[in-house]
């Protein structure tokens, strides 16, 4: 064992494998982008798989007015514990959906799988906390605490899935709202330049792709609604309720009055836009306003000490030296 130990210790080794590990490493690195799934041409995908979808719905006269953009209703055993437990109503299946659509997922299924999880999860939670606590930590958790414990698991269970459903939502909104403000100056553009807002709000679908994916998956399926819904001001809630974004929310308002009492879309677009640029320096501003309290504290605990050592070793060297 001592000499298989010291061969691996072997200078000559070690550099071998370290050259070998850095050539790997940089062959992966060139091979890593080329390999990488284009992550716009698949949700662009899935939106034309919605377009395709309203277009059937469409020829079949189903009823499009709700607009909810569903798969067919899934037989699976999923829902029929959904239906049996009338999860629907327990846990507001309508802000459920709602939710969803604000984190990107839109079918029926994402639905009943996002319910019985908050059936299961609390459940699972809770049992892996007590047999945690019954087995690997029975020498130091007493029994009254193992059900504490326990009960503390089903409350986080029961959070769980909500939290993680709005930190995908969170961060969904933080690329949107990271390219809102060029979407809307693209959108000004083309309709100063003598687009309709359906061909302009495609076109920036497919510009803005490069800078936020859901954003201009949002705004493909709000162009495939105008197309394919009745009521244009339908289509248009719908993407400040897939968004649920207050800088959205305003640009879909000033868009069904311009369509409503006639008035110029550019004008409204262009305050708009102007508003967006100035909320967007300013939050630049306020973070940067925020950065120095921030450091603070890292900067006591890092570099001061070592600003101390730095000044104060050659003074210590010399007083000991000299006694």
């Amino acid at each position: 064992m001592l000499d298989a130990l010291s061969a691996l210790l072997k200078p000559e080794l070690l550099v071998t494998l370290l050259v070998a590990l850095a050539a790997f490493a940089a062959v992966l690195s060139v091979a890593a982008p080329m390999l990488q799934n284009d992550p716009l041409r698949t949700r662009m995908k899935s939106v034309s798989l919605e377009l395709e979808r309203l277009r059937r719905q469409q020829r079949s006269g189903a009823a499009l007015g709700e607009s909810r953009l569903r798969d067919r209703k899934d037989t699976g055993f999923a829902r029929q514990i959904v239906d049996t437990l009338y999860l629907r109503k327990l846990f507001e299946a309508e802000a459920s959906r709602n939710l969803l659509r604000q984190a990107g997922l839109r079918s029926e299924r994402h639905l009943i799988l996002y319910l019985m999880a908050r059936v299961v999860s609390p459940i699972a939670v809770g049992l892996f906390a007590f047999i945690y606590t019954s087995t690997i930590l029975a020498d130091s958790v007493p029994p009254q605490m193992r059900i504490a414990v326990a009960a503390l698991g089903v409350i986080a269970g029961n959070y769980l899935p909500y939290l993680l459903l709005r930190n995908k939502v969170t961060r969904r909104q933080a690329s949107i709202r990271s390219a809102w403000s060029d979407a809307l100056d693209l959108l000004l553009i083309c309709v100063e330049s003598g687009m309709a807002i359906e061909p302009a709000m495609q076109r920036v679908a497919r510009e803005i792709g490069a800078v936020s994916v859901p954003l201009a998956e949002e705004i493909s399926l709000t162009v495939a609604e105008l197309s394919y819904l009745g009521d244009r001001r339908k289509a248009l809630e719908n993407l400040s309720k897939r968004t649920g974004m207050p800088q959205v929310r305003s640009v879909v308002t000033s868009l069904i009055q311009s369509e409503r009492y006639g008035t110029p879309v550019g004008t409204a677009l262009r305050v708009l836009a102007q508003e967006n640029r100035d909320m967007r320096m300013a939050e630049a501003e306020r973070k940067a306003a925020a950065l120095p309290p921030k450091l603070t504290v890292p900067m006591m605990l890092f570099f001061m000490p070592v600003i101390f050592v730095v000044i104060m070793t050659p003074t210590v060297m010399k007083v000991m030296e000299f006694f």
